[in-house]
């Protein structure tokens, strides 16, 4: 009894200090978000900003007209799809911080896919279900390949066709040309041979979504931030 006992008690041990381990990364980390301050729909960026403090990040909300110095010592770069597309353009892609971006209207301009609308990129599908192509990645989040759940009730998703360079996580279902999870290691080949100054990822989040996230959708936005930011 006496060795059953020291044996659970150095299996929680080992995984409390695991836990810790990784409760330290995660505070040591500082995220910004970018986002639009005087937008209607800036609550749901500060909703994402509160959930990332709630899990251990430390995050601060950048408005998209400040300049780039602005996100100088920060460990990620988020990008909100609440940005103005056309005014934000590729401001942050040769920036050598990791970036993330669900404003699916700006992947042309910071390299992620060509330039063609509704053929390289867009954001008028409205789904729930995604289908997860990659699942020993990181970024699947130990969730097995296949259909899965992302949002509860159909919701606008955002989708690209990346360079060759890319790490492909979930797709459209029936669309696999169609990526909505997908990310660039630092030095990976984006398009236009472009190369990443680091990580590079773009996630299946419209302007108004993040609310509506399952279980498993919040499971693959940890995981792609934790990814990107080079914690996994």
């Amino acid at each position: 009894m006496n060795k059953i006992l020291l044996i659970i008690g150095f299996i929680l041990c080992i995984t409390t200090n695991f836990l810790f381990a990784q409760d330290s990364q995660i505070q040591r980390k500082k995220i910004a978000i970018v986002y639009r301050e005087n937008y209607k729909l800036k609550y749901i960026d500060i909703q994402i900003k509160n959930y990332l403090d709630s899990i251990g990040y430390k995050t601060s909300l950048i408005d998209a007209e400040a300049p780039i110095s602005s996100t100088n010592g920060f460990d990620l770069i988020l990008i909100s799809a609440n940005v103005s597309a056309r005014a934000l353009g590729g401001k942050y892609k040769d920036i050598n911080i990791p970036v993330m971006i669900w404003e699916s209207d700006i992947q042309d301009d910071m390299r992620y896919t060509g330039k063609l609308r509704e053929g390289d990129f867009g954001k008028g599908i409205k789904d729930h279900y995604i289908w997860l192509v990659n699942a020993p990645h990181p970024m699947s989040a130990g969730i097995p390949s296949g259909i899965a759940v992302a949002f509860e009730g159909d919701q606008l998703i955002g989708w690209g066709k990346p360079g060759l360079g890319a790490n492909i996580i979930a797709t459209l279902p029936g669309q696999p040309e169609k990526a909505i999870i997908y990310g660039y290691e630092k030095g990976a080949t984006m398009d236009y041979d472009f190369l990443a100054p680091a990580r590079r990822t773009m996630f299946l989040l419209n302007n108004e979504t993040f609310p509506y996230l399952t279980k498993d959708g919040l499971r693959l936005f940890n995981a792609a931030i934790a990814w990107t930011i080079g914690l996994k």
